[in-house]
């Protein structure tokens, strides 16, 4: 059986390295030849995860078909999200937690996807179903994954079993996982020496909707007025990559980590889609949004649904 290559989405959070890493940890002690590859530049929460563990950063690539005949797909499914020749190649496995959107496949394929909080978790699942031990490690990325995706279990996509599994992958990685979780979420909020580009590339995934393409970036911050001081600047970031890369409609979704409350600055057209989605009139490209913390459940669909409409 010849190699295969499994990956996170573009401009990758933590979820997407670190499933990528444990699927890949698993696919091999189950037989099989994978590599745990990454499609963008750790984020700096990121960073901070696999320095704390002593773990590598994966490999970089751009390109997987010159490499392999075949990959599998983790925390993503939609194919703008994904390697750039993503169509060159054959998707043999997908295991992710997201709407599922503009994917397709001329042959069968193993597919599991969970309403969880985290890819990861639904990993952890599928390591109990294979009698497969998580190695202490392991253990400590995969519960970052998932403080990651839920904001420490305060995002409305938190299950029961993603607070369940945290508890136990804390008790393996022998980690205190609230005290950890605050510090390693706070390293990632260090934005002052970060450009505006770097700001919106550092997690930010591409949506079709209605035939409208919709760029939605978050940025996780500890003071929302320490972003929005620098609103001209992001506009003017945010304007460009819409000219760059076809986007109509680029979202910078602010998010306070300690109070999960954010601030949505819109740049580009259609606007009264978004207005629709959150019942709010923008003012100076602008939306208050308290409560919302979720890009996958708070924002994704409610867009959906006004551009549907």
């Amino acid at each position: 059986m010849s190699k295969e290559l499994i990956f996170g989405h573009q401009s990758p959070d933590t979820d997407a390295i670190v499933a990528a890493k444990a699927l890949s940890y698993l696919e091999n002690k189950l037989g099989n030849d994978t590599e745990a590859v990454a499609l963008g530049e750790p984020n700096e929460e990121t960073k901070f995860v696999l320095d704390h563990f002593n773990e590598p950063a994966p490999r970089i690539i751009t390109k997987a078909a010159p490499e392999v005949d075949s990959v599998m797909l983790v925390d993503h499914n939609e194919p703008q999200q994904s390697v750039s020749d993503i169509a060159d190649v054959t998707v043999t496995a997908v295991v992710d937690h997201h709407r599922i959107s503009g994917f397709e496949t001329s042959q069968p394929l193993f597919y599991r996807a969970e309403p969880l909080g985290c890819c990861s978790t639904v990993i952890y699942k599928m390591f109990n179903e294979q009698h497969v031990e998580i190695p202490a490690k392991l253990a400590g990325l995969m519960l970052s994954a998932i403080i990651s995706d839920t904001l420490l279990l305060k995002s409305p996509t938190t299950t029961p079993t993603d607070v369940a599994v945290v508890k136990d992958l804390a008790k393996i990685a022998d980690v205190d996982y609230e005290s950890y979780g605050l510090a390693m979420l706070k390293a990632g909020t260090n934005l002052a020496s970060k450009s505006e580009k770097e700001l919106i590339d550092a997690d930010a995934k591409s949506f079709e909707m209605a035939g409208t393409t919709v760029r939605v970036a978050q940025i996780n911050t500890v003071d929302l007025p320490e972003v929005f001081d620098r609103q001209a600047a992001l506009e003017a970031a945010a304007k460009a990559e819409n000219d760059a890369d076809g986007y109509d409609l680029f979202l910078i979704l602010a998010t306070n980590i300690l109070d999960s409350n954010s601030e949505l600055l819109v740049i580009g057209a259609p606007t009264a889609p978004v207005e629709k989605a959150f019942g709010k009139t923008l003012k100076n490209n602008r939306l208050s949004l308290p409560g919302v913390v979720s890009r996958k459940k708070q924002v994704v669909p409610q867009l959906t649904d006004a551009f549907n409409a």
